[in-house]
This record gives structure tokens, C-alpha cells and sequence, in this order.
């Protein structure tokens, strides 16, 4: 069935049930960023594959809001769907586009699963002057789907006791006592990394993602997983048993929180009305952030030893790859973007503690690059012959950590300009990179020191700087960002043990795109010189791959980001030495080798 009849049949249903609108957001009931494929609705009435996007449907009108990341693949996407494009950032959003469009006392709709009680309100306020009503009682969505892909029943296991810092039982503890300071009786946790990382358990149920669909319930002296109990390992049920964590079926949260009374602490923006709707009328809700996302977001020394030696891994993989990839471009032998993808995952499996891919890798060639989360896919993809720059971002997870990088390596002849971007890209990476800065900063507030150097040639890039990154997690988790373009929260400051991203990057649509990844650990400074002015934390790099020198131009190069560079190239040498042979050795040798102006 193609898009303008899933469109066609959506708007009866909206007809019959009185809608004059209905929302469909990228969201699960988790409020999930990766969502399992029976909560891909919007791709499924929309054609649009994107991980972020909000599809519109009126009697006669459809819109796809998204960012600039997605623009051009949107557009190529929705063609001949008879959706529109709506380019976030250049027209209003949609809220405010359904308030002007739809007339007095309108009825919107949108699945109660798929709605943050944030996003209700922002709604509801945005709505209320013309007295247009948002109706959450009934999803019509699965009246169209027929074919609905069921839940996930992927197995839940342990993470590994090698790799556990610290017990279920001894998490739960500080849960508590941060219940406690806000007094709340209860709390409810939705968000899956959250549940996964409290009670040491893993999954798979969301691809590239360690995590499982699940609720907990918090009391003061109870526990509750609500999950399917047919997909726990005995070793699952045996960790749950230890920290007195009781068992429920995943469909009975509802009936849970129907009993609730007191106070319960909630983040807002990450559970779902689905949930909340079921709460009895005297139930007191405490808002803030799940004290499991600032937990988690610091990780121990024990955490870090493993996550660096999990960065020795991904490096000799990625050192087997790239002596392999130039191997084949000397010898002419023939590759394509999808290539990239079986070949990282070719190394990296062989590596000890790898799981998964930590997300579906990004190999673009010259206009390709141009779009930050392009996708090649069997029905399109570029072969990587001639002239231009291959953009590579990718990453892995391990029992002991979770890697993200981006490298842009150079084929055949490159030119001047593209060498110019390509050194204002590295000068802005390097410009954060060696960076010193207060502890408790928010994060936000950072992001003007990696811009500066593009800022200077009037180059900006649309995307973030930074993200935070789990611990055999969610390659993409908070509360920390960098990025002067997103809100800032009371809990984005930065904490010694906080891993973030460090990814500037600049694009020209149809001709080619650069960003330079790395991860980096928020560390104290060793020697503080002065102690009136507060504490201070620096960036320790622990992405292990070079920094390919072919594409700079050195006339653009300070002494000091030479020797920066210089200095981050000797550390991946030292470290990665010992571990390749071969090739794989060759390689790492030639592309550390030291550079001088």
C-alpha cells in the first residue's frame, strides 16, 4: 500500500471519529529516541525513515516537520506522498501551524503513547485561544496498520559482573534517598536506558541499543519491573531477586498507578500520557529529571578503565579497517558507501566484548556527506571511485563502553577548498578539545568555544557539538548537550566522569560534507592553580584513531593545534602498538606520523 492511500484510509478513520487533525510523532510510550518497530508510525504513514520528525494530517493537509539534518532525504522521501516538507527553524512549528490552520473548537488527536505530558501542556496552551481540543482517548493509527508489528520478545540478560561497578541494591539506595529530599512516596521510571542501567540488566529489544521495553515502580520499601517475564534469563531474574525487585506484566502499569496515592516523582518530558492518564485525581506529582539520568550520566573510575579499554578495541578494529580500505583504492578495487558498514562490522566483531553496532553507520561520499544523518540504503547508494571525501561515522557496543566517531578520509585528488574546510573543522574540534573550564558549567554554554574557528570564517554548522554517550548504553543520552541552540536546563552541568562528544562539522549541499568525532571524559584539572575561582575539569580524549593529516592545510595551523594534533597522535600510537600487526601496524605508523609546518 503506498503513502496517499495509508493517508487515504488514516482520514476516514480521522472522519468517523470526529478528528480534524491528528499528531504523529517519532515516540514510543518510553519517549524512546530509537524506537522498536511497532512504534514506527510515523514512518509507516509517511515514507520518511528519519530517527526525528512529526507528521501532520489534516482533512485536506500533510506536513513533516524536521530539522535541517533531514531536509534533503525528506524531500527526497516524500515525494509524490502529497506531504509537505516543513523545514523546522525556517517556518513556525507545528503547534502553532495547527492553531492557525484549524478553526474554532477543532479536535486534534494523537495516541496517548506517543505524548509526553510536556508536550500535552505545550499543546494545550498553544491551542487554548481558539478553544481547539487535543483528544488522546482513542488511536486510530491501528485501525490502518493491520499488519502492526508485534512487541519485541528479545531476551533480557546481565550486564556482565565484570563490568559492574556498582550492585542493583546499592542504586536503589540512592534512588531513595533522592526520593527522599523530594518527598515523593513513588517513583515512576519509563525511560528504557534509565531501567536498564539501575538494575544491571541489558537487552534488545530497540536496534543498536542495549535496552528493554520495561516500567519500574519505585516505593519507599518496593519495587516493581513491569516487563514480559518470558524474556528474562534465569541470571536476570536472579539480579532482580538480590535488590528485591518484584515482577509485573508490562501491560499492568496502568492498573499500578491506577492504586498509587501520596506523591510520585516524574520526569515529565519522558513518560507518557498513556501512563499518566491512569493516575487517581489526589495524586501529587513531583517534576524533575530521574535521579537515574544524573547517575548514570558520571561514570566511576572502574566504568572509565573499561571504557578506555574498550576504546583500545574499537582502534585495532578501525586500524584493520582503514589498512584495508586505502589497500583497496590503491588497488582499484571496487567499493560503495554500503561496503563501509560490513566492512567496520567485519573488525569489530572480531574484537573481544563487542555486542552490537551502537548505531547504523553513516558512510557518505562527497554530496552524500552533506547530510548529517544520511543513510545509504541498497536501493540508493554512491559508489566511492574518483574524486572527494568519505565521510565515516560509526560506532560500536562493547560490554565495557559505547563508541561514536566520525573520520572524513581524502579519494583520488582533493582540492583547496575542501582542504580549507576540512582545517577549519579540525582547528574547531582541537579549539574544544584543549579547552578548560568551570565544573557545574552548563553544558550549553561551551559550545561558542568549538564554533569560534568557523565562526571567524562565517562557517556554522546546523547540528550540535556534543552529546552525552552511555556505558554499554544509548550511544545518545543526557542531560549534558553542547549546543548553543538547545535549551538550557538546571541539570546540564558538566560533572567530572561525564562522556560527551566532540563532533564540529561543515557542509556544502551537493558537494560535501566534514565532521571530526571524537569522545572525550570530563576530567579535574591535575595541578589547580588557584582555588578561590572554584574547581575546573579539561577534556580526556578517549577516541583511539588518527585524524587523517592528508586533508589539512598547514598554512591554517597554529603551532600549538600542531602540536595538539601531534600530541593526540602519539597517544593513539602508544596505545594501539602493541595491540595491531601486520597491515593493520603499518597503517597506524604512517597515519600518526608526526606533522610540522
Amino acid at each position: 500500500m503506498d503513502i496517499t492511500k495509508r493517508l487515504a484510509y488514516l482520514r476516514q478513520a480521522m472522519q468517523q471519529q470526529g478528528f480534524n487533525a491528528w499528531i504523529i510523532p517519532s515516540a514510543d510510550p518510553h519517549l524512546s529516541e530509537y524506537l522498536p518497530e511497532h512504534w514506527q508510525v510515523r514512518r509507516y504513514f509517511s515514507g520518511f525513515t528519519g530517527s526525528v520528525g512529526t507528521l501532520i494530517i489534516t482533512a485536506d493537509q500533510a506536513g513533516l516537520w524536521v530539522d535541517s539534518r533531514y531536509w534533503e532525504q525528506a524531500e527526497h522521501q516524500l515525494k509524490g506522498s502529497g506531504i509537505a516538507l516543513q523545514k523546522l527553524g525556517e517556518v513556525i512549528n507545528y503547534p502553532e501551524w495547527l492553531a492557525q490552520t484549524l478553526p474554532q473548537n477543532a479536535i486534534v488527536g494523537c495516541a496517548a503513547d506517543m505524548l509526553s505530558l510536556t508536550a500535552k501542556r505545550q499543546l494545550q496552551q498553544v491551542f487554548a485561544p481558539k478553544n481547539i481540543q487535543l483528544n488522546i482517548a482513542t488511536d486510530i493509527t491501528d485501525r490502518v496498520w493491520s499488519n502492526r508489528p508485534s512487541l519485541p520478545l528479545e531476551p533480557i540478560y546481565p550486564h556482565n559482573p565484570a563490568f559492574v561497578s556498582e550492585t542493583t541494591s546499592a542504586k536503589l539506595t540512592r534512588i531513595r534517598k533522592t526520593m527522599n529530599e523530594r518527598y515523593a512516596n513513588w517513583h515512576l521510571i519509563s525511560s528504557l536506558d534509565d531501567i536498564a542501567w539501575l538494575t544491571n540488566l541489558r537487552g534488545n529489544d530497540v536496534p543498536y541499543n542495549p535496552v528493554f521495553l520495561s516500567y519500574l515502580l519505585i516505593g519507599s520499601e518496593s519495587a516493581v519491573l513491569f516487563v514480559d517475564e518470558k524474556k528474562l534469563t534465569e541470571q536476570a531474574r536472579v539480579i532482580l531477586s538480590q535488590a528485591d525487585i518484584l515482577l509485573a506484566p508490562y501491560e499492568n502499569i496502568g492498573n499500578a498507578i491506577a492504586q498509587i496515592t501520596g506523591t510520585i516523582l516524574i520526569n515529565p518530558d519522558k513518560t507518557a500520557m498513556s501512563v499518566l492518564q491512569h493516575l487517581p485525581c489526589n495524586t501529587h506529582l513531583v517534576e524533575n529529571i530521574n535521579p537515574t539520568t544524573l547517575f548514570k550520566s558520571i561514570k566511576s573510575s572502574a566504568d572509565l578503565e573499561h571504557i578506555r579499554e574498550a576504546m583500545r578495541q574499537d582502534g585495532v578494529a578501525l586500524c584493520e579497517f582503514f589498512a584495508e580500505f586505502e589497500a583497496n583504492l590503491t588497488n582499484n578495487i571496487p567499493m560503495n558507501e554500503l561496503d563501509i558498514d560490513s566492512m567496520l562490522y567485519k573488525y569489530r566483531s572480531q574484537r573481544p566484548g563487542f555486542i552490537s553496532l551502537s548505531f547504523n553507520t553513516i558512510a557518505g561520499f562527497n554530496a552524500n556527506a552533506a547530510l548529517p544523518h544520511y543513510s545509504a540504503t541498497p536501493e540508493a547508494y554512491s559508489e566511492i571511485k574518483g574524486n572527494g571525501l568519505l565521510l565515516i561515522d560509526s560506532g560500536a557496543q562493547y560490554l565495557g563502553g559505547t563508541t561514536d566517531l566520525t573520520r572524513v578520509v581524502p579519494v583520488g585528488e582533493i582540492s583547496s577548498e575542501q582542504k580549507r574546510d576540512y582545517t577549519l573543522v579540525l582547528k574547531s574540534h582541537i579549539a574544544l578539545a584543549e579547552t578548560v573550564f568551570p565544573e557545574n558549567i552548563n553544558s550549553t554554554l561551551i559550545d561558542a568555544i568549538c564554533r569560534k574557528p568557523l565562526w571567524l570564517a562565517q562557517c556554522n554548522y546546523g547540528h550540535g557539538t556534543g552529546h552525552g554517550v552511555g556505558y554499554f548504553l544509548n550511544v545518545h543520552e543526557g542531560p549534558q548537550v553542547i549546543s548553543y541552540l538547545a535549551p538550557q536546563t538546571p541539570h546540564q552541568e558538566m560533572k567530572e566522569g561525564m562522556i560527551t562528544s566532540n563532533e564540529p562539522g561543515l557542509y556544502r549541499p551537493g558537494k560535501w560534507g566534514i565532521r571530526i568525532e571524537n569522545l572525550v571524559v570530563n576530567r579535574a584539572v591535575q595541578n589547580p592553580q588557584e582555588t578561590a575561582f572554584g574547581n575546573f575539569l579539561y577534556f580526556e580524549n578517549l577516541t583511539l584513531c588518527p585524524i587523517d593529516t592528508r586533508l589539512i592545510d598547514l598554512s591554517l595551523m597554529t603551532e600549538n593545534e600542531i602540536q595538539w594534533l601531534n600530541t593526540y597522535h602519539h597517544k593513539v600510537r602508544t596505545a594501539l602498538l602493541p595491540l595491531t600487526k601486520g597491515t593493520a601496524q603499518a597503517w597506524l605508523l604512517l597515519r600518526t606520523e608526526a606533522i610540522y609546518k
